[in-house]
C-alpha cells in the first residue's frame, strides 16, 4: 500500500545542522508517530513511520505478514485513511506528511498530462486510492490491487463516490498479481522491503510491463544513516511494521539488470517526507 514515511527532529538546531535550509531532504528508517503525538522531550528527536533493524532482527520478521496486519488493523489503516484524506483531525507532523505524500501523486498526473491517458494500468499496492483513481477519471483501464483488505475497500467506496469504475480492485499481495499492462505503478511501498527482496520486487514490477513503469522509495544517504544511529537510541515498543532505505544507484541497477533505464526521476522532500520517484521504460534497442 502506500505508505510515506518521515523524520520528526524537534529540535530547530539539530534539524537545521542536518538538513541546512534549502537542501534536499532524505528519509530515516523510523517509528510512527501516534496521532496524538505531537513531541517527546528525548534529546529533541521523534522518529515516525517504522522501527530501526539489526541484522539479527531482521532474521525473525516477515516483512509482508507485518504490512498486511498492521495495514488491516485499527490503528494502522486508521491512522493512514485520516492521513490520505480531507479530514482536519490530523496533527502537523500528519498533515505534512500528507501534503508530502501528494506531491508525488501529483508528479506523476503531472507526467502523464503531457500525454492522453488510455490503456491498461497496474497499480500495485493502491492504498485508498490516491493515484488509482486520478489515473481512471484521465481515461486509463486500472487494475488496483493492495495487501491490505481494508485499504481495497476504502479504494473501492472513494471510487464510487467519485463516479469513477475501476477495472479490478483486489486484496492480493503483489507476489500474485499477473498479467501485462501498459503502465505499472507502485507508489511508496518499496519502503517496506530489505534490499535483496526490492530487487525482487522490481523483477516483479518489471515483468509485468513492456511499456513504462512508476515507482518511488526511501532514498538512503549518509547523512540518514548518522540519524539512523540516533534514532537506534530510543528503540521503544514496536506497534508498527518496518521500514528501509534504498540506495539510489541499487534501484536503478535493479532496474537496468531488467532492462529498464531511469527517463525522470523526482525527489518530494517536505519537513517530514522523503520519497523518491522514478519513471522507467524499457532500454532502446541496440
Amino acid at each position: 500500500m502506500m505508505h510515506i514515511f518521515g523524520i520528526a527532529l524537534l529540535s530547530v538546531g539539530i534539524q537545521g545542522f542536518i538538513f541546512p535550509q534549502g537542501s534536499p531532504r532524505e528519509s530515516l528508517v523510523v517509528r510512527h508517530l501516534d496521532a496524538s503525538t505531537v513531541a517527546i522531550p528525548v534529546a529533541g528527536l521523534v522518529v515516525g513511520a517504522a522501527t530501526l533493524l539489526s541484522p539479527s532482527d531482521r532474521e525473525k520478521i516477515d516483512d509482508k505478514k507485518e504490512v498486511e496486519s498492521y495495514f488491516n488493523g485499527e490503528t494502522g489503516f486508521g491512522r493512514w485513511n485520516k492521513i490520505y484524506s480531507d479530514t482536519d483531525d490530523v496533527n502537523g507532523v500528519q498533515k505534512d506528511i500528507r501534503v508530502g505524500h501528494q506531491q508525488t501523486i501529483d508528479k506523476v498526473l503531472e507526467w502523464i498530462d503531457t500525454e492522453k491517458v488510455s490503456g491498461s494500468w497496474c497499480d500495485l499496492g493502491c492504498g485508498v486510492g490516491s493515484l488509482a483513481i486520478p489515473v481512471a477519471q484521465r481515461g486509463a483501464q486500472v487494475y488496483a490491487s493492495d495487501i491490505s483488505a481494508a485499504m481495497v475497500t476504502e479504494t473501492m467506496q472513494r471510487a464510487t463516490d467519485a463516479g469513477i469504475s475501476l477495472k479490478s480492485c483486489e486484496t492480493s499481495d503483489m507476489e500474485n498479481v499477473d498479467g501485462s499492462y501498459d503502465t505499472v505503478s507502485c507508489i511508496d511501498v518499496m519502503i517496506h522491503y530489505p534490499t535483496d527482496t526490492m530487487v525482487n520486487l522490481v523483477n516483479k514490477l518489471t515483468s509485468l510491463t513492456n511499456d513504462r513503469l512508476f515507482v518511488s522509495f526511501a532514498p538512503n544517504t549518509p547523512q540518514l544513516s548518522i540519524l539512523k544511529a540516533i534514532g537506534g537510541l530510543f528503540p521503544g515498543p514496536s506497534k508498527t511494521t518496518r521500514a528501509y532505505l534504498h540506495k539510489e544507484d541499487d534501484v536503478e541497477k535493479a532496474l537496468n539488470d531488467q532492462g529498464f533505464i531511469v527517463k525522470r526521476r523526482h525527489l518530494t522532500s517536505t519537513n517530514f517526507y522523503f520519497s523518491l520517484l522514478f519513471e522507467a521504460v524499457p532500454a532502446p534497442s541496440a
